[in-house]
Formats: structure tokens, sequence, C-alpha cells
């Protein structure tokens, strides 16, 4: 299987999906993240574009990502950016992963750029429509990403809900954050929700809503079943 997290920034994949994506590639499937604004220089205590990059590059390592796809859309303006630009960029990742399930940014998010990269990817997930070359999508998933998508205040919004929950364990919890410590300036004490605290806590609150020790938790959208895959 190969799976495909679309994010917004550096750290968005290890926030949202760092546990699940360390246990995929522990499982032998593909990993690939695309990342839309890889430098982010609006950042705070922000390292310089060749330590980022370093620093992304280790965190995938650790969590067995294969591939990092890097766009340079520029950070907190993507609402500057034609939405067309932006599906595009993402089609092109679906083509080169060749993607079965894509994870990506809920809609009711405070960060712009995560509504914009989930509002694109919504877009681009339905190529398997249109040509006949393209893989089927069998899930389409929305992630949440702390500090960011709870602070989604617009209750005239859907806010993340999330309804599939994925198990995954002490030591892919302790991969996650060792791989988001790998970027320098991302996290903070405790009670901030980038904490290694903080994401224990909701690690295992995640986990107790569906009966694990630690989980992450997603709003799967689109999900297709063909009888060939029971």
């Amino acid at each position: 299987m190969s799976y495909l997290i679309v994010v917004a920034h550096p750290d968005d994949e290890v926030l949202g999906a760092g546990g699940t994506i360390c246990k995929l590639a522990q499982e032998k499937n593909r990993v690939h993240v695309c990342i839309m604004c890889s430098q982010a220089e609006a950042r705070n205590f922000r390292p310089s574009v060749m330590e980022l990059q370093r620093d992304t590059e280790e965190s995938a390592g650790l969590l067995g990502i294969q591939e990092v796809i890097y766009g340079d859309f520029p950070n907190i303006q993507f609402n500057t950016i034609p939405h067309l630009e932006l599906v595009q960029f993402i089609e092109k990742a679906i083509v080169q992963t060749k993607a079965d399930v894509i994870f990506t940014h809920h809609p009711s998010d405070l960060n712009n750029d995560h509504v914009q990269t989930s509002l694109a990817c919504q877009a681009a997930v339905r190529m398997f429509q249109r040509r006949k070359d393209i893989r089927p999508l069998r899930d389409f998933l929305f992630m949440e990403v702390p500090s960011a998508t709870e602070w989604a205040l617009n209750s005239s919004e859907n806010l993340f809900r999330p309804n599939t929950f994925i198990g995954i364990g002490e030591k892919c919890l302790v991969k996650k954050i060792e791989a988001l410590s790998r970027y320098k300036g991302v996290m903070r004490d405790y009670p901030h929700p980038r904490s290694q605290e903080a994401l224990r806590g909701l690690a295992a609150f995640r986990g107790a809503q569906c009966g694990l020790e630690y989980a992450e938790a997603f709003e799967s959208v689109f999900r297709r079943i063909d009888k060939e895959w029971l």
C-alpha cells in the first residue's frame, strides 16, 4: 500500500500522523510526505533553509518515510496563490507516489495554510475519476494538528470529529515525539500542545476513546471498498 500525507509545513506530518506513519512503515507500507511550504519563512525560532531541510530528513528517517516531496509555496500566504496551482502540485505528488490512501489537514483549522492545503487536496484526490491511469483512492482522511486544529473557534463550521482511530503503541509514540524533537524550535514546555506531555496525553485520550493504549485520531471522509480488497 502507498500512503501520502499532504501537509502545509514541515512538522505538520509528525504532529498529525507521526505515530501512524511509524506504524505503517514498520508494516512495510510505502509512506510519502508532500510538504507544500518547505521553508516556513514566517516561523518563530526558524533555523536556516539547509538546517530545516536536514531536520525534515532526519525526522522522516526516524519514522520510516520513504520520500519527502518539497513545495515552495509562501508561508502563511497560501490564500494568495491560485487554487489551481495548489491542486496541480498535489496531483503531481499523487501521480508520483501512486497513493492508495491520503491524509491531510482538516478544513476547519486556525492556520489558513492548513485550510488551503485541505481544500486543494480535496480537489486533487478526485483524479482517479478523470484519468484511467490513476489508481483508485481507497481512503481519504483529515488529521488533527495540535496547536492549530483545536483552535478552530468558529462554531458555525463543521469542526474536527474523529471517526477513525489508529493504534500506535508506546514505541511509535516515542518515535513520534523523537521525530518532532528533530525540528529545532518546534517543541515547547508543558502545558503547550506541542510539549512531550501534551502529545502523550492526547495519544492516551484518543486511545481511551477506542479501547487502545495510545492512538491517533482521524476523520475519514471518503472510503472506497472494492470486493478484491476484502
